[in-house]
């Protein structure tokens, strides 16, 4: 079993920073490795995301997202300043100051996922599907998450947004006439 990065490692600040960032705006991996430092609008907590085909987006990110990315980037001066790369613009680096691959990010999420026990299965993917998830329970507007999500398809932000059964019963109890 890997053992768990100590909470003051550098590379432990980077994870929490992406692992908030990829369910507070439901990225792709692609998309999260592709951010640069300029990429982040902290004055009204939004990201420009390049997204498939090139296509950007504004997305937003919540409080917690931008603390830990706020208590991420001393660490990222300090990694860039070591290995002598500072004009590297990626926002998430690897401790050679080169920017992250979409496999290492999969790679630090099952490293994490194996702390909490054999049978949890949690992906980078599954971030981004809680996020929709999580906004369509609390009511959020279809469009809207297929905007966040980048889909050209309703269709396809359909498949993310599955609601449980439990769900449809809850809403229908509550809300029809002749329940």
């Amino acid at each position: 079993m890997a053992e768990a990065v100590p909470a003051g490692d550098p590379v432990m600040r980077r994870d929490r920073a992406m692992l908030e960032l990829l369910y507070a705006s439901g990225l792709r991996v692609s998309e999260l490795v592709g951010l640069d430092l300029r990429s982040i609008n902290f004055g009204d907590n939004m990201l420009l995301v390049r997204g498939k085909g090139r296509k950007e987006r504004i997305v937003p990110f919540g409080s917690k997202a931008r603390q830990a990315i706020e208590d991420y980037l001393p660490v990222r001066e300090r990694i860039l300043m070591e290995g002598k790369k500072r004009s590297e613009t990626a926002l998430f680096v690897n401790l050679h100051g080169e920017r992250l691959t979409t496999r290492s990010v999969d790679r630090f999420v099952k490293k994490y996922v194996r702390a909490y026990g054999p049978n949890v299965k949690v992906s980078p993917h599954s971030l981004r599907h809680a996020f929709a998830s999580h906004l369509l329970t609390e009511g959020a507007d279809l469009r809207a998450i297929q905007e966040m999500l980048g889909h050209r398809s309703l269709a396809t932000t359909q498949k993310y947004t599955q609601v449980s059964i439990k769900q449809l019963m809850e809403i229908y109890d509550k809300t029809h006439p002749k329940a």
